[in-house]
Parts: C-alpha cells; structure tokens; sequence
C-alpha cells in the first residue's frame, strides 16, 4: 500500500490547516477611530457577520452582494432553482419539494463554537448529521467492502502481529513483564483474537447472517486477508472520521445550511443590497467610494470611511481596485481548487442496506457518495453521488457537464449494483464555474500560492480591510473561519468588547 501523506489526505477531505499562526491584530498598527460608516463588499458568512458586529457597535454599514441571495458558499438548492455556469451551460433543479443539496458549506463540528454560537443566538435549530458510518462501504476489486469490516478486519490482522511479536520475544528488552502480559491482554480483546492469537473472523466485521428469533444463529463475514486490505487503494477512507473536522457526528441546521446566513441577514437593521456588481472600489480621501451596477444595469455609487471586502480572490482579482501595489499582486496570484458535486434524487436504496448517512469511499475522479441524513425512511431522498477535491477534481472539472453524470452514476451502480437506474433528476455544481466565485477554496502551502500573500491580505491596505474564512486558517474550507476572520477585520477596525461577539 502507498505511503499515506497525512498534509495531503487532511486536505483531500477538507481541511487544510496552515503551517503558521494568523498575525496578531496588527501590533503596533494605528486602529482606526471615528469611523462611522463601512460598506461591505459580499453577503457570505464573513460578509453578514461583520456587519452585524459592526452595528452592535453603532456603526451605519452597507452591505453590496452581487447575487440575487445571501450566503456566499452557502448556497442551499431546492426545487425550482436555476444554475447558471460561466460557460453558458444552465441546469433546472427538478428535486420534489422538501428535498434539497447543500451545494456548498454542508456540515458543522463540534467544535466550531463560533458557528454553533451563532446558530444559537439568531434561533436556528440544527440537527445530527451523521458523516461517518461503518455501514458504508470502501469500493474494492473484491466487491463492495463495508468500512466496518476494512476497520476489524484490518485491527484484527495487525493486533495478531503484535501479539505474535510479544510471544517471540521481540519486547523482551523493551517492555517488563507486566508490561507484556498487560499488552497481551489488552491485544486480545482489541484485535478480538483466538486464545492462540489467531485472528479469525469477528461478528465486530458484520454478519453474513443476522440472529433469527429461534434457531437462525447468526453467522459472521469471512474475513478478508491481510494482503487483500492493503492492496485497496481506498483504504485510506478508514482514517476519515479521526480528522477532528470530520468527526463521526456532526451538525447541519434543520432544512437547509442556507438558514443561518438567511438569519444572519434577517437581523441586520439595515438590509442587505443584493443583484449589487462592484465594478470599482475606490480610495476617497480618508474613505472609500464602490461603484456598483444594480440589477436593472443602472450605475451606483456608495461611499463609506472604510470597505470590509470578503470577495472570493479570483473575483476580486477582476474588479477595479485602488489597492496598493503588493496587494494587488497578492490578490491576482491567488490560485483557487477545483471541486464539484454531482446529485441526484432517488428512492434511498441504501437504507436497504442498512446505511443511514456517511459516506462511502469509491476511488477514482468520483472519490465519494455521501448519503443523506436530513430525511430518513422517506420515499425520495437526495444522494451525493460524487464530491471531490485536488487533482480529481481538476480532471473531472474539465469533464463535459453530461460525462460528469455518467460517471457519478457508474460509480453509485459500481457500490450498490442495479440500483444506479433509480437515480433521477441529476444536479452539477462545478465551484469554479460559478459566477460570483471561480472556485471553491484555496491552499495557500500549495498551488504556487504564498503564505506572504495570506499575511499581506490579513493586513490593511489603506482604508481596505479583507476578509473571509480564504484569510484564516481554514483556508476558505469552513463557515467557522469565515465568523473567525471577519471579527478579527471588525475588532481591528473598530475595537469592542469581545463579549459583543456573543450578544
């Protein structure tokens, strides 16, 4: 088996973690005072909450968005919605009513207090999301492999090693003897091995056959060698849920991710302008002036003492920008990811075999399927079919819209055969060709980025102030980084009590 790089499998999976710390806020720069008004370029995350936290602080805020919409990455899709790609490819989304895909942020950890903080106070209610089950399965040359047995098997196999390595004497020298019989114990019970420290099999591993209710004794899977575990390409899947951003459980608001930038925007005194293109922004004395175009194409102006901008780079990179020359250098050098999601809606065929949310790993361009958790037991849900990142997802991005179809749907009938002719209504969202973004997210230690660049855009140009969960040290990966980054900008801009966080 290839040697797992763990830097490239956390961020396969969505969690980029930066090899240095954010700069303080700004040491001994000068913190703006008698600042009364602030425009904010973009409705995401970021976008919404510093203008709410802006306003706790009595400032008179404006908030321009390009989009019909609120939310940014957040984007929730139900039926009726539209997608319109920049390469003039449209799509009709067909879902029955009550179904929908969270084509974007999709699941919240535990321990993204800032976010769960957020849902708290603006009354959105969340519900489990289940983002691993042993239940699903790791596509493999032998059929189907369920995770549950890969993971049992695979300890089995490796706990009868060890404890054979102890029999032989091989920890003579480097354990005591309590030591070794507290090991030997311990690897029985872990491995679930035979007196004899043979692993055989564990009922751990699934059932070929469930208990009945009189003489039907349950059997146990035959377990699968050794060589034939670690000859799978995929089983690397089995690590996914100790990444502490893709815990077991996790958290999704109730109906759709979209609620909480919707509740974000619904508690501002002061609406958010949306169908709003910046076409200029613009130093203006000791302020700024953004011109913008409304959605009926008439020209706009705004002007404010300072501009929070949370404008994803690529788009950024596109406007006409009084920025200072670094700056500009750093925006036009940014280089975002690929990824894409194909959907379809389908009767739950899966809970036929016993999986109730998570995900299974399938390899190839497609990588997962990841199953809904939102509806369970109904008569049409919405299924995952393919959700990628990194160079699968640069490959399939290229793809034409209808093959990307065919291969999600391959890659379903490939896990679960004959059932890929119940899927319907397909869904493609490719990140780097929607309008307001140009891609998903960056890596800043990869892709010819710089972690200089990240340091100068932490920082303020002038009046500018920049913004977004690109600019933290989630790399644009999570909502949690988007709340981070953007009280930073507001605490920078205009100092408060922290506590005003949670007011």
């Amino acid at each position: 088996m290839a040697r797992i790089d763990r830097r490239a499998f956390i961020r396969s999976l969505g969690g980029a973690t930066l090899a240095t710390t954010l700069p303080a806020p700004l040491v001994g720069a000068t913190r703006t005072k008698g600042v009364g008004s602030v425009v904010i370029l973009g409705a995401g995350i970021a976008g919404l909450v510093a203008a709410l936290e802006l306003e706790k602080r009595g400032i008179d805020v404006t908030v321009l968005e390009a989009r019909q919409r609120v939310g940014g990455r957040v984007w929730t899709l139900r039926g009726g919605d539209r997608i319109a790609d920049t390469d003039g490819i449209e799509q009709r989304v067909d879902f029955t009513d009550g179904l929908y895909l969270n084509a974007g942020a999709a699941r919240i950890p535990s321990h993204h207090d800032a976010l769960l903080g957020i849902c708290r106070d603006h009354g959105v209610p969340l519900e489990v999301l289940v983002n691993s089950s042993r239940s699903a399965f790791i596509a493999d040359a032998s059929g189907p492999l369920r995770l549950r047995q890969a993971a049992n098997d695979l300890r089995g196999h490796l706990s009868a090693l060890l404890e054979s390595a102890l029999r032989a004497g091989s920890f003579d020298a480097t354990l005591d003897a309590p030591t070794r019989k507290a090991l030997e114990t311990f690897l029985t019970g872990y491995g679930d091995l035979a007196t004899d420290g043979h692993y055989g099999g564990s009922a751990r591993s699934g059932l070929a056959r469930v208990p009945g209710a009189f003489d039907q004794v349950q059997q146990v899977v035959a377990p699968r060698t050794l060589d034939q575990l670690l000859a799978n390409p995929n089983l690397a899947g089995l690590l996914f849920e100790e990444n502490i951003l893709m815990q077991a459980t996790m958290l999704a608001p109730v109906g759709g991710m979209d609620r909480i930038p919707r509740a974000l925007a619904a508690a501002l005194l002061k609406p958010v302008v949306t169908g709003a293109e910046v076409r200029e922004i613009r130093r203006s004395g000791d302020g700024v002036t953004i011109a913008w175009r409304d959605a009926a194409g008439a020209a706009q102006t705004v002007r404010a003492d300072r501009a929070i901008i949370t404008l994803p780079l690529p788009i950024l990179a596109s406007i006409d920008g009084d920025f200072s020359a670094p700056v500009k250098r750093a925006i036009a050098s940014a280089r975002y990811q690929d990824t894409v999601k194909v959907a379809f809606q389908s009767r739950p065929f899966w809970e036929d075999q016993q999986i109730y949310g998570g995900l299974s790993f399938v390899g190839g361009e497609t990588s997962v399927i990841w199953y809904p958790s939102d509806r369970f037991q109904q008569k049409q849900e919405v299924l995952l079919a393919a959700y990628m990142s990194q160079d699968a997802a640069a490959s399939f991005a290229r793809r034409p819209i209808a093959q990307q179809i065919e291969l999600a749907h391959a890659a379903v009938e490939r896990v679960h055969p004959g059932h890929g002719a119940e899927l319907h209504s397909p869904i493609v969202v490719n990140w780097r060709k929607q309008a307001y973004n140009l891609g998903p997210w960056l890596d800043w230690e990869a892709d010819g980025n710089s972690l200089d660049s990240f340091r100068l855009l932490n920082q303020p140009d002038g009046p500018f102030l920049f913004a977004g969960s690109h600019l933290s040290q989630y790399s644009g990966h999570w909502q949690e980084g988007a709340v981070l980054s953007a009280r930073r900008a507001v605490d920078t801009l205009v100092p408060g009590n922290a506590a005003s966080h949670h007011a």
